[in-house]
């Protein structure tokens, strides 16, 4: 019975992972767009915010198409035609890649914000799993 409880626990703690990942990134975002635009000035700190949102959005992107594929599966017990996920997986890096290149043609200094901001979801996924550590070790889930 504890072990039920228990389960149902983590089971509840570790589904709202996603959602965690969004708002830190969020947070991270704003916070450290706020610190480089004061340290850095202008120039990085436009590319930064714009690698952040390609960051947030990419994120999104890959979280709707890993979801779609899974209920897929779920429903018809096969992955079928993989063509539409692959055209946007393709599109999510060109995305990224005319946002380099704009960036690239009117301000160079832009693309170390740029490098910066993309590296966002990642920063967000290293706090979630601190987290995650931290309340397992304390919850003992």
């Amino acid at each position: 019975m504890t072990e039920t409880i228990q389960s149902d626990a983590a089971e509840s703690f570790f589904s709202g992972a996603l959602d965690r990942i969004r708002r830190i990134t969020l947070v991270l975002g704003v916070a450290s767009s706020i610190a480089i635009f004061a340290i850095f000035g202008v120039a990085v700190g436009i590319g930064f915010v714009i690698g952040c949102f390609i960051s947030y959005i990419n994120f999104h992107w890959l979280k709707k198409a890993v979801n779609a594929l899974a209920d897929r599966v779920t429903q018809t017990g096969h992955a079928g035609s993989s063509s539409g996920m692959v055209v946007r997986f393709m599109l999510r890096y060109g995305f990224i890649a005319i946002g380099c290149y704009v960036i690239l043609m009117s301000s160079k200094s832009s693309v170390y914000g740029l490098l910066g901001g993309l590296f966002l979801s990642v920063a967000a996924i290293l706090c979630e799993a601190v987290y995650e550590v931290a309340v397992a070790l304390r919850r003992g889930i």
